[in-house]
């Protein structure tokens, strides 16, 4: 999905390929990675990216041999197990924002659902087991269960005299507790939840790339994003905000633009990663498609030359939002270390349990996160501005429903609720103290539902397979 087009002389940084998976705007190209013959203008491009992050105390550098050489090999093992390959989504929202008359009719923007014996069975539905006695919450209020548990305590909850005390708990009332807890738990969220309707998609049969949808309807979703939805200061008319302009905004509203424009960089070199070759050559057309990376549009996206000084900028506010979810992994590792990653396979769900804590061991050894404590302090005003931060990100969740191509739309919809599960851990206050209280857990004050971590990992993925996808571009250029 690329989105075309600039603004005034400012070119856009589209491309919206799986738009955020939506693979919008940020690509570079295929012969020549930046441009000409000449060396100094080929390198223009990473050559300025490098020190340290803006926002961030660490180097480019240093987050480079950290993803590559650590976390992205340990990630590509871990996205092909079940629990974290199948995700439930709904493609089928209206758009709440302007008539859908953008629909896709290309054919590698079509998503293939999974058919019913697809899915792993503990992921498809009913109430939550125990892993070891496969028998639901509500059976351990039972008679039978209340019984035999009565044999071990010297006081039960009824008596011969009195008769029996019924504490079953229904069906029906157990799922109502759930919908409390979902609506209790929605109130922190940075996206809008969508459970019912969704169907699951097996995320590797259907992976992020450019899928030839482009023109007004992709442009439009990333104006809206940025102009509509962005914090800006005054009298910034491009998509856009300079760099030159954005020192002027203060931290939170500076976070806010380098998550998006890092996020949105991310899925453009997915775009140019993988990019429809056979479209090039119309002779060479194959009916399944060939995907390749392509050189000439990475440069056309964000070389300093063609973007008027700002390519580099956006590579620099990837490896930003790479550093922020990182934190987040980092801070709500005691909770991923205590899941089970249920699908019902039991092998299965032991390995997947061995590679995150694997991963998680990793990811915490990182010397210097981003930090999160710095941001909304200073009262009412800044508890307004957070609130605002929150309305602003869930506008954005809503928009991925106006994304006219299928695939586009799912990428879209997993990246963005992934990066709103971070900025949940990172600032709802919920994961704050959980170390210090997980001795006594409390799954109603720490929670994240599958979907949450289902997308919080693939999307980290997405931003660790973008920085290592930067290093091939590097070589390719050699």
């Amino acid at each position: 999905m690329r989105l075309e087009g600039s603004r005034g002389n400012m070119p856009q940084q589209t491309g919206l390929m799986p738009l955020l998976g939506l693979a919008l705007l940020v690509g570079f190209s295929h012969a020549n990675i930046f441009g000409t013959n000449n060396k100094k203008s080929d390198d223009q491009c990473f050559c300025k990216l490098n020190g340290v992050i803006d926002d961030c105390s660490c180097t480019i550098d240093t987050v480079d041999y950290f993803n590559n050489m650590k976390i992205y090999p340990r990630l590509q093992s871990l996205l092909v197990r079940d629990y974290f390959r199948f995700y439930k989504v709904n493609l089928k929202r209206e758009c709440p924002f302007w008539s859908d008359d953008s629909k896709c009719a290309i054919r590698f923007c079509h998503v293939k659902t999974c058919q019913d014996e697809d899915i792993p069975i503990g992921l498809k539905g009913g109430l939550p087991r125990d892993l070891h006695t496969n028998e639901s919450p509500s059976h351990k209020y039972q008679a039978k269960a209340q019984a035999s548990d009565c044999n071990h305590k010297l006081d039960c909850d009824h008596n011969l005299e009195l008769g029996y005390l019924n504490t079953s708990i229904s069906s029906e009332n157990y799922k109502e507790f759930e919908r409390w807890q979902q609506y209790d738990d929605a109130q922190d969220n940075f996206c809008v939840t969508e459970t019912d309707n969704g169907e699951y998609v097996d995320l590797l049969l259907n992976p992020e790339r450019y899928t030839g949808y482009k023109g007004p309807s992709a442009h439009r979703i990333w104006r809206s994003i940025y102009m509509e939805n962005c914090f800006r200061p005054e009298n910034s008319p491009h998509n856009f905000i300079r760099s030159s302009k954005i020192d002027d905004m203060c931290l939170e509203k500076r976070v806010f633009y380098r998550v998006i424009s890092g996020l949105h960089t991310s899925i453009n070199i997915h775009l140019c990663s993988k990019y429809l070759l056979s479209s090039q050559n119309r002779l060479e057309v194959s009916p399944d498609g060939q995907w390749g990376p392509n050189l000439d549009e990475l440069q056309r996206r964000f070389s300093s030359e063609t973007t008027d000084g700002e390519g580099p900028n956006w590579l620099k506010n990837l490896y930003f939002l790479y550093m922020l979810e990182l934190r987040a992994l980092a801070k709500v590792a005691p909770y991923l270390q205590r899941e089970e990653y249920y699908t019902g396979n039991e092998v299965e769900d032991a390995d997947t349990r061995l590679a995150i804590n694997d991963i998680l061991k990793i990811v915490r050894t990182f010397p210097e996160h981003f930090n999160e404590s710095v941001m909304f302090n200073g009262g009412v005003k800044a508890q307004m501005l957070k609130e605002e931060f929150k309305q602003h990100f869930r506008n954005i969740s809503r928009i991925m429903d106006c994304v006219g191509c299928e695939k586009c739309k799912l990428w879209g919809k997993l990246q963005v609720q992934g990066l709103g599960t971070a900025l949940k851990i990172l600032f709802s206050g919920r994961f704050d103290k959980y170390e210090e209280t997980v001795i006594n857990f409390n799954r109603r004050q720490f929670f994240l539902d599958r979907s949450e971590i289902v997308s919080l990992i693939n999307g980290f993925g997405r931003l660790s397979e973008s920085i290592f996808e930067l290093e091939s571009f590097r070589k390719l250029m050699k």
